[in-house]
């Protein structure tokens, strides 16, 4: 890491060293990342994927950190790049065509597609994800999924390289995206919309977001549904009838509100998250023969 700390500094792209990763992940733990780079732009973030393929390292890319869990000893042997305020630009590229850079809050494309009477993204409201990372995993809610807006997303591989992909090749599926199974950082989407009314598009967001506020324990660090949906099953019902609803193991807890939320409880750490979750599993296989599986993920 030496070599890349003198390398990155020879460059002038900004990094800081032993950054405490609870400061970017929505679960508020984890410990330190040895090398923590946040490029100011696309030219810079090409500089720093070529520098650290050419050392043989292998980059591990963060967005908002809203559905990770970093483990208790950090990121020690992968330098974390940072996708935020280098890529926050969002812009109309045609009369319902947003751009948004992958460092955008999704919230923040919300609102912007609504000031200029945009229907079609009401659903991701509340999601508290960058756009880079909602495309990443087809994020969705009430209904409604990335790969019902998204229709290309443009990318840089670990060499440095520029690409995209349009809607035939993004292969969206449940929590899935290509990008899952390749070697990319989105660098930014393009959301296809409609025309609609500003007030009508307005109160569907505030309703959705009612909804998270009524249905949610927003007001605890948490990661969002921390498993996927079985096949014919809701994870947080199995949860609920399982008994585990107030579950704690350290400072973990499966939540009161929401079944299917871990939250963090008391200055929990990573490993309580992860024995919390392994018992939820365990539970449900044992008493419904389902095995949930994480949609959080790990590192």
């Amino acid at each position: 890491m030496n070599k890349l700390i003198n390398l990155l500094s020879e460059r002038k792209i900004p990094f800081l060293q032993d950054e405490p990763m609870k400061n970017h992940t929505t679960f508020k733990t984890g410990g330190n990342a040895s090398v923590f780079i946040s490029p100011e732009n696309e030219e810079q973030l090409t500089e720093t994927l070529t520098i650290i393929s050419s050392l043989g390292l292998r980059p591990f890319i963060l967005g908002n950190g809203s559905n990770l869990l970093v483990s208790d000893d950090g990121i020690k042997d992968r330098p974390v790049i940072f996708i935020d305020k280098g890529f926050d630009s969002i812009e109309l590229i045609g009369e319902t065509t947003i751009k948004a850079g992958a460092g955008v809050l999704l919230t923040s494309l919300c609102r912007f597609a609504m000031e200029n009477c945009l229907t079609g993204l009401e659903f991701a409201f509340g999601i508290p994800g960058s756009c880079g990372g909602a495309a990443f995993m087809n994020a969705g809610a009430y209904g409604g999924e990335m790969k019902d807006v998204v229709v290309s997303c443009n990318h840089m591989d670990f060499s440095g390289n520029t690409g995209s992909f349009g809607i035939d090749e993004l292969d969206f599926g449940y929590r899935h995206s290509v990008y899952s199974d390749k070697d990319c950082v989105i660098t930014s989407i393009v959301v296809k919309l409609e025309k609609g009314n500003k007030e009508e598009i307005q109160t569907q967001m505030k309703e959705f977001l009612q909804r998270r506020k009524d249905k949610q324990p927003l007001e605890y660090p948490s990661a969002g549904s921390v498993f996927k949906r079985p096949e014919g099953y809701y994870a947080g019902a199995l949860i609920e009838q399982s008994g585990l609803k107030g579950k704690r193991i350290g400072g973990a807890m499966v939540s009161e509100k929401h079944a299917g939320f871990i939250i963090n409880y008391d200055n929990a750490t990573t490993k309580d998250v992860l024995d919390l979750v392994k018992f939820c599993q365990d539970t449900v296989m044992e008493k419904f023969g389902v095995m949930l599986e994480r949609e959080i993920k790990s590192v």
